[in-house]
C-alpha cells in the first residue's frame, strides 16, 4: 500500500447560490489516504458489486464482459452478446448481485441492445431473462445504475435519452428512477399504481444509494449544473425546466451542486459517514459528510487518477473505485483503466 495526501477543493457557482454547496479553500486532506491498485489495462469499468465471498465482480461497458476481481487476479464470468455499444454512453452498465447468488449464481444487469436499454436476470453463463425493456436509448443519456435498495427492490436509473419531453412524461420509462422486484412488478407503495416509475424529470441519473432508508442519486446537468438528489417517492426534480436550483412549484432541487466542469457525476456509494461520488468531468471524487439527512461541504479526494467512474463500498470496510480513461473523453495512461482500493 501507499499513502499520501489528498488535495482538497470545492467549487459553487452562484447559480441557486441557496442550495450549491460553498467553496472550500484548497487545503490537505488531514488524514493519509491509504491506496492501493487492484487491477490495471481494464476497459471502463461501469459497476462494481461484491459477492458473497467478498471477491468484485464488474461489468466493462464497451467489451460486454461480467469480470471478478478476486485479490489482483482478474477473471472472466460471462460476455453478454446481446448487450450492444451505443457509441457513447450505452452498452453494458449496471450490475447487482441476486440476493440468492449462492444458490442461483445469478445477477441482474442493466444494457443497451439494437432497440432499448433494459433490465435482465442473467445465471452467469446462461442468456439474459429481461424482467424490464422499452427504456429509451440514444447515443448518450442512457442512465444505467442498478442496485438493490434495503427495501429489498430493484431500483434503476435512467436518462432522457436525449428528449428531453420525456422526463416529464409519466408513461416513459426514460429519465427516471424504477423501483420494481426481481420479475420486473411494479414495487408496493410506487406512486402510480401498475408503473415501475418511483420519480420524474431527470435528465441523465447514473449512481444511486441509501444512507439508512434515504435514496440519493447522481444527475448530469446540461450545460450549469450537477446534481445529487434526494430521491423520494412521486417527487419530480426539474428537468427541463429547471437545471439545478428551481423555483417552479412542484420541481424538487438537489440536495447537493457543482458546476458542471468540477463534477460529471457518476457512481455514489456512502462509505464511513460519508458519501463518495465518482466525477468523470472533474476527475476526481468528491467526499460529502453526512449527518443524518444534512449533508455537508464537498471535499475533492482522489484527484490522481483521471475520471473516475465506479464508487463501490467493499464487505472489508475499503472502498473501492473504477476509472474511466479508456473512452472518448478520456486519456488513459499505462494502467488504464483501473480499478482501486482506497480505506476512504
Amino acid at each position: 500500500m501507499r499513502a499520501r495526501r489528498i488535495a482538497v477543493a470545492a467549487a459553487c457557482t452562484a447559480v441557486a447560490a441557496s442550495l450549491c454547496v460553498a467553496p472550500a479553500s484548497a487545503q490537505n486532506d488531514p488524514s493519509a489516504q491509504a491506496e492501493r491498485t487492484l487491477a490495471t489495462n481494464l476497459d471502463i469499468p461501469w459497476d462494481i458489486e461484491f459477492l458473497p465471498d467478498g471477491s468484485g465482480i464488474f461489468t466493462e461497458r464497451d467489451t460486454k464482459k461480467i469480470k471478478k476481481l478476486a485479490g489482483t487476479t482478474v477473471t472472466e464470468l460471462d460476455t453478454v452478446e446481446e448487450a450492444q455499444s451505443t457509441g457513447g454512453e450505452g452498452g453494458l452498465l449496471g450490475l447487482a448481485v441476486s440476493p440468492s447468488f449462492a444458490s442461483d449464481n445469478s445477477v441482474f444487469i442493466y444494457y443497451s441492445t439494437a432497440t432499448d436499454n433494459r433490465v435482465a436476470k442473467l445465471q452467469l453463463g446462461g442468456t439474459p431473462q429481461p424482467i424490464v425493456t422499452g427504456i429509451p436509448k440514444n447515443r448518450y443519456h442512457n442512465g444505467g445504475g442498478l442496485e438493490f435498495g434495503p427495501d429489498g427492490f430493484l431500483w434503476a436509473t435512467t436518462g432522457d435519452a436525449q428528449n428531453t419531453s420525456t422526463a416529464q412524461n409519466w408513461s416513459s420509462l426514460a429519465g427516471k428512477v424504477l423501483r420494481f422486484d426481481t420479475a420486473g412488478r411494479p414495487a408496493a407503495g410506487n406512486p402510480r399504481a401498475g408503473s415501475v416509475v418511483y420519480s420524474i424529470g431527470h435528465r441523465n441519473v447514473q449512481g444511486i444509494t441509501w444512507v439508512g432508508n434515504t435514496a440519493y442519486a447522481t444527475e448530469f446537468g446540461n450545460n450549469r449544473t450537477d446534481e445529487v438528489n434526494r430521491i423520494e417517492a412521486g417527487r419530480n426534480y426539474g428537468w427541463p425546466t429547471c437545471e439545478g436550483a428551481c423555483t417552479t412549484p412542484g420541481m424538487t432541487n438537489p440536495a447537493v451542486s457543482w458546476p458542471n466542469s468540477q463534477a460529471g457525476p457518476t457512481g455514489i456509494g456512502f462509505h464511513k459517514g460519508a458519501l463518495y461520488v465518482g466525477a468523470v468531468t472533474g476527475k476526481r471524487v468528491w467526499k460529502i459528510p453526512v449527518n443524518g439527512t444534512t449533508l455537508g461541504t464537498p471535499q475533492a479526494v482522489f484527484t490522481g487518477y483521471g475520471r473516475v467512474r465506479s464508487v463501490a463500498p467493499a464487505p472489508d470496510g475499503t472502498l473501492w473505485l473504477g476509472t474511466s480513461n479508456q473512452d472518448a473523453n478520456g486519456q488513459p495512461g499505462a494502467e488504464d483503466d483501473r480499478i482501486i482500493s482506497t480505506d476512504g
